[in-house]
């Protein structure tokens, strides 16, 4: 994967270490879910995995039981997914995939964290060519699991790729076979500690260590918003 992957990595594990940071993010996407195809995790596919993604980082159970019960509440919260797109520092590509309720707050302030760095901010849709969506499934390696196995029994749900980085394997799918890898995965039994869908740059680039410094102060800013709950950037 390279360097600059071990940077990312490293650098966004250091952030998302703080819970203080993460489980709202986490509760917000739980909410959304619930409040979309209702609070049965059992039938609701897409709950299920925002559960299963909070469970992956230990949010308690009592806050995931509350942020279900805030969909369903009279007081229920409405947020807005909202996408933003633009090219930051050294003209990295910064995709950004928002929830909110309040539009004008979290768009005056991603321009913000875009302008200070020295970047803009573009139309949405300019950069949608450059990312590709990506079902990915992130799951501990154990003794009972053969990569070459386990790629054959999940290729027919939609497998493009299955790779081991430091004890950890993903599961990579297009976008539209997330359901199928999902019911599969679970049908082998196999402990998920997350599954989301991600933006992969079709054509990434590589940078200098110091360029990747100016840029992930940048994105630390972006990513501390509670408005926020992911950025992709076509990174090598």
């Amino acid at each position: 994967m390279g360097r600059a992957f071990e940077y990312r990595r490293a650098a966004k594990e250091k952030r998302w270490d703080k819970m203080s940071r993460i489980f709202p993010k986490l509760a917000k996407a739980i909410t959304m879910a619930a409040k979309e195809g209702g609070p049965d995790p059992g039938i609701n596919a897409t709950l299920r995995t925002s559960i299963q993604n909070a469970k992956g980082q230990n949010m308690p159970k009592d806050n995931i039981e509350a942020a279900i019960k805030r969909a369903t509440g009279k007081d229920a919260e409405n947020f807005d997914e909202i996408n933003y797109e633009g090219k930051g520092p050294h003209g990295v590509l910064v995709f950004v995939e928002g929830a909110t309720d309040n539009a004008n707050r979290t768009v005056a302030n991603v321009k913000h964290y875009f302008t200070k760095s020295g970047g803009i901010m573009v139309p949405t849709g300019s950069l949608e060519y450059m990312f590709k969506r990506k079902a990915i499934f992130e799951f501990p390696k154990t003794d009972e699991l053969d990569i070459e196995e386990l790629e054959l029994e999940l290729i027919d749900a939609g497998l493009d790729e299955i790779e081991e980085i430091e004890g950890v394997f993903f599961a990579y799918g297009d976008y539209t076979d997330f359901g199928p890898l999902s019911k599969k995965i679970e049908e082998l039994k196999i402990e998920v500690t997350k599954a989301s869908l991600q933006r992969v740059a079709t054509s990434p680039v590589e940078f200098s260590d110091e360029q990747l410094d100016d840029i992930e102060k940048m994105l630390d800013k972006m990513e501390e918003d509670d408005d926020v709950q992911a950025v992709y950037t076509n990174i090598a």
